[in-house]
């Protein structure tokens, strides 16, 4: 079927600089009438209360798998992307509440990690029916992907989602119908977006004052729109505006899926050029600032290349380095956009030895917005910040050594003793939260050895730390259920210093409501590795396959379930050879009993590798369980 690809290079700046784009339904390469289908299909299960997934719907595989949207993902996040399984891979439905604004959850439901600036994590949302303007439109923030809040001993920000206005929810405004047949308010107020609700979402931007800070909301979609977003973009749910008791018949329906990076950008760059006016937003690019500028220059070079732009000078005139250390260390979060631009532009600068040290004494800051800055900066800096980066993961202060760990996967040099102390920390440090995101940072590092052609000499040691560390923690009751809370009010406990995420167990006998972030994140990060074929496991290769197989089979968190079914399937099915071990035409045989160990399986996931449900997968992987109520004003 012919379609229309927008322009990739242009694309891939607008997600660059504003942090999400837009597909139409001309540019997927599905027939329309593929849409029309899944839309009536949901209506019918939505009014009969089914839990829906791609095991109910398979023909979104569809959607998942169109030559466009193929395309667009890997420029991306590259090639043999993957989904997060078992997650919220599921239709929302927009209604009368709304959300307050807030960047995602960056772990499966509400689980806590490290956020990257490099584009390993995407959004990427679906909406088989057309969306109006009054149809309650996921709002969204362009151009806040690369500033965040502080969270490590904020209490408010805990859990994975990183809130603007955090008082939204503790005052109950959440809970209050914004439209619909309780609403308080005047319909004219709500039409003309007058409401008390409306006021607290205009405001909370509007106290950022960051560069280009404006909301913006995607419509009016045609039906079969797709819209990819940075998760670390600041979105909500937003409430309908037209006359509700047209809702139950023309349903509002989005699917979410997340999607993370398995493969390294190997290209060339395209010449750095400052964009101009964008087109969705129709604000004005060439008015950023120079901090906003080199954050957008050096993200668009990696993207497209896996490396640092050449350094430069600040573009609008030199800044002395000693003056750019005084900024990393502006307050507030107004200060964000500054700290982290400074950070860029020390590492862009030509004396990489001199941006070291400043941004090494930073890293050690009091103040977690500066020790946040300085990571960035030294992951943008690159391999001369190996060592200031190591130093800081054996540091005493637990918080300078999550952020030297995580600067070691990100950039750290493919060195053994930078594997090494990623894999000490993983194994022995007494934060969960570090050995977390050491687990992330060994799949950072095996992605670029990889890219780097040095797979084969250091991957089966990242992939022996990554077995061991399943081999060796272990899942916990879910820190809302523990704590008898929900999951925004939770807290640090004994067990763990990092929030773990919700309980889910979806009602499934074999599965109960426990999370490890440590397990999960070892096993995307196996997901990544596994991504590059058996041949780089080596000596580990069947104890790995023997641990993926036990976790399918025995494993009560269904999320790390989700994620070995994942590492096995893309083991057996990508990069075939015509001489392969013989472990791995076992496991390709064996690889169907294998999943059906599980009640319920992640076909989203799996059809990356071209595996889909059977024909009565309905009625074999969708159990007939209660409806379980899903968010009415979720993005």
């Amino acid at each position: 079927m012919r379609f229309e690809l927008p322009d990739i290079d242009e694309m891939t700046d607008d997600f660059v600089s504003r942090g999400i784009v837009v597909l139409g339904p001309e540019h997927l390469g599905v027939p329309m009438e593929l849409h029309e289908r899944i839309y009536e299909q949901e209506k019918a299960a939505f009014h009969a209360k089914r839990y829906i997934t791609t095991s109910l719907i398979p023909d979104v595989l569809e959607v998942l798998k169109a030559p466009g949207v193929v395309a667009a993902c890997d420029a991306l996040v590259g090639e043999n992307w993957a989904i997060l399984p078992f997650t919220h891979n599921a239709p929302f439905v927009s209604g009368g509440r709304d959300q307050h604004w807030h960047k995602d959850d960056n772990g499966p439901y509400n689980a806590r990690r490290h956020r990257h600036h490099h584009a390993v994590q995407i959004e990427m949302l679906y909406y088989p029916q057309a969306v109006a303007q009054d149809m309650g439109p996921t709002a969204t923030v362009p151009y806040s992907q690369y500033w965040t809040f502080n969270h490590e001993e904020n209490h408010d920000n805990f859990a994975g989602a990183d809130h603007l206005d955090f008082a939204y929810q503790l005052s109950g405004m959440e809970t209050q119908p914004a439209s619909g047949p309780r609403s308080r308010y005047a319909d004219d107020d709500i039409v003309h977006r007058r409401t008390e609700h409306d006021r607290r979402m205009r405001d909370a931007v509007g106290a950022l004052e960051w560069p280009l800070n404006k909301p913006w909301e995607a419509a009016p979609l045609k039906a079969g729109s797709v819209v990819i977003y940075s998760h670390n973009l600041i979105h909500r749910g937003n409430h309908r505006r037209d006359d509700w008791r047209t809702w139950k018949d023309n349903p509002r329906f989005m699917w979410r899926f997340w999607l993370y990076r398995t493969t390294e950008p190997t290209g060339k760059p395209a010449p750095w050029q400052m964009p101009g006016k964008d087109a969705l937003t129709g604000l004005d690019r060439s008015n950023a600032p120079e901090d906003l500028r080199e954050v957008w220059r050096h993200q668009s070079h990696w993207l497209r290349s896996g490396s640092a732009p050449r350094a430069t000078d600040t573009g609008d005139g030199e800044v002395a380095p000693e003056e750019l250390a005084t900024r990393l260390r502006h307050k507030d979060d107004r200060g964000e956009p500054v700290r982290i631009g400074a950070a860029y532009r020390l590492a862009a600068g030509a004396d990489s030895a001199l941006a070291a040290r400043i941004l090494g004494g930073a890293l050690r800051d009091e103040r977690e917005s500066v020790r946040r800055a300085a990571v960035y900066g030294l992951a943008a800096l690159g391999s001369p910040a190996t060592d200031t980066l190591l130093d800081a993961s054996r540091s005493a202060a637990k918080w300078v050594r999550k952020a030297g760990t995580f600067g070691l996967g990100e950039a750290g040099a493919l060195r053994a003793d930078v594997l090494e102390a990623l894999a000490e920390r993983l194994r022995q440090d007494a934060s969960v939260y570090v050995r977390s995101v050491a687990a992330d940072a060994l799949g950072s590092f095996g992605r670029r050895a990889v890219a780097a052609g040095r797979g084969p000499e250091l991957m089966p040691a990242v992939l022996d730390a990554l077995i061991e560390s399943l081999g060796r923690e272990e899942n916990r009751l879910a820190m809302d259920r523990a704590q008898n809370r929900s999951i925004k009010l939770v807290r640090p406990a004994d067990e763990s210093d990092v929030c773990e995420g919700i309980g889910i167990d979806y009602q499934v006998p074999r599965y109960a409501p426990v999370r490890s972030v440590v397990r999960e994140n070892a096993l995307s990060a196996t997901v990544t590795l596994c991504s590059h074929g058996a041949a780089l496991a080596g000596q580990v290769l069947e104890r790995l396959i023997e641990s993926l197989t036990d976790i399918v089979r025995e494993e009560r968190n269904v999320f790390c379930v989700g994620l070995a079914m994942d590492a096995l399937a893309r083991l057996a099915h990508l990069h075939r050879t015509s001489v392969e071990p013989v472990a791995i035409a076992h496991l390709r045989a064996e690889l169907p009993t294998i999943l059906a160990a599980s009640p319920i399986i992640c076909w989203d996931a799996l059809g990356r590798v071209g595996l889909s449900p059977p024909a009565a997968s309905d009625a074999q992987r969708t159990p007939e369980v209660p409806f379980l109520k899903q968010a009415r004003a979720k993005a």
